[in-house]
């Protein structure tokens, strides 16, 4: 009988880098804080003073990163979880002053969903202001003036850039339009923390250590001189923003791949914004393919497009099978592969859309091949969709 082969593995190539790997050297920090910080940094024995001290140490770290304060800066388990109290934070401190919220209509689902939900459950809808966005993703300044003036308005909720389309938020001119009424400004900068300079104009600020190459960590930032309460809070836990003791383990993760990103974020965001303009480039090529928001004000690593007689799916399952991992859909519920509410905001196709998330250069040293491989397979493979659900030449 003839020897056969045994067939190569495909290789892959990693273009959904939203939610990680991790940074090389925070995987062996965590390995090796395994053994130094299983204790509860809470307790007064040698293995819990240990831990303890190692937790400062990695809150030292992020905050200095971030410019502020040790104090002003809380772990939790995760960035949605961080940014959900967040916004209940300010809200609880001034429900004598009003129980309205304020955000952008393309604000994460964490801020959206529960929004809503408190909104429904008051039976004032006007509880919760949607405020519409530009064709490119930013949020519309007059709009923006109008919601926050609103009586009742307490806390307003903004981006400092979209994890889906890129485009980055008018900080600045949205927090003065705030600040005359005393709202606070909740900045979510889970997608934009260690792939973007960090941002100023907030009041709360709230990252996640995955977009740093870090491990499922939330960070929550209160300025000092903000009013921020949460009620159930323990107080002798994370400066009483959260009931659960932060595994040490992967808050020195989390500070080490701060440290290590840093160190080359100019760098790696100026090669990552070389690679997406050759994916955008390469996606506006192909007909009938949108390539959506901002072209310039934008993260340097995020990029979205959308092509019309395609399917999100069925694209996302055709570059899987030729080793590419891309992804589609809303960029906080991509599992559910849903229309996007981003793109839906935008008045953008909603349909056939497909995100890249570039991973750091330390985690994929071959990304600007893999960048090539995907532009390579753009047109065919959009086509090769088209065809299978009959609508190729349309």
């Amino acid at each position: 009988m003839a020897n056969e082969s045994p067939s190569l593995p495909l290789q892959r190539r990693l273009l959904d880098a939203a939610t990680g790997p991790l940074h090389p050297v925070a995987r062996d920090t965590l390995a090796a804080a395994l053994e130094a910080g299983w204790a509860d940094p809470s307790r007064v024995y040698a293995e819990g003073r240990r831990a303890g001290a190692l937790l400062a140490r990695a809150r030292e770290v992020v905050a200095e990163g971030l410019g502020v304060r040790p104090g002003e800066v809380s772990f939790l388990p995760s960035g949605p979880t961080a940014l959900a109290r967040a916004v209940e934070g300010v809200l609880y401190a001034a429900e004598r002053r009003g129980a309205r919220t304020v955000a952008s209509a393309v604000e994460h689902s964490a801020v959206l969903v529960p929004g809503r939900a408190r909104a429904a459950r008051s039976g004032a809808p006007e509880r919760f202001a949607e405020v519409r966005v530009t064709p490119s993703g930013a949020v519309d300044l007059d709009a923006w003036a109008e919601a926050v003036s609103a009586p009742g308005t307490v806390v307003a909720v903004l981006q400092h850039a979209n994890g889906e389309v890129g485009t980055r938020q008018p900080l600045q001119e949205a927090r003065a339009l705030s600040r005359p009424s005393g709202i606070p400004l909740v900045v979510d900068a889970t997608a934009s923390l260690g792939r973007d300079a960090v941002p100023t104009a907030w009041d709360v600020l709230v990252g996640d250590a995955r977009s740093w190459g870090g491990p499922p960590l939330g960070v929550l930032v209160v300025r000092e001189g903000t009013r921020w309460h949460w009620p159930d809070a323990r107080a002798d836990v994370e400066h009483g923003r959260t009931d659960v003791t932060p595994w040490v383990p992967l808050a020195l993760a989390a500070a080490e791949a701060w440290q290590q990103t840093a160190a080359a974020r100019e760098s790696d965001a100026a090669e990552a914004r070389t690679l997406v303009d050759r994916l955008r480039a390469a996606a506006s090529a192909v007909p009938d393919t949108e390539v959506v928001g901002d072209p310039v004000d934008r993260l340097p690593h995020v990029v979205t497009f959308s092509s019309l007689y395609a399917d999100g799916e069925a694209l996302v399952g055709a570059f899987d099978r030729q080793g590419l991992s891309v992804a589609s859909g809303s960029a906080c519920t991509s599992s559910t592969l849903e229309p996007s509410h981003v793109l839906a905001a935008m008045g953008a196709l909603t349909h056939g859309n497909v995100r890249v998330t570039l991973p750091l250069a330390s985690v994929s040293p071959d990304r600007a091949e893999d960048v090539d491989a995907l532009c390579a397979l753009l047109a065919p493979t959009i086509e090769a969709v088209r065809a299978e659900l009959g609508v190729a030449g349309l």
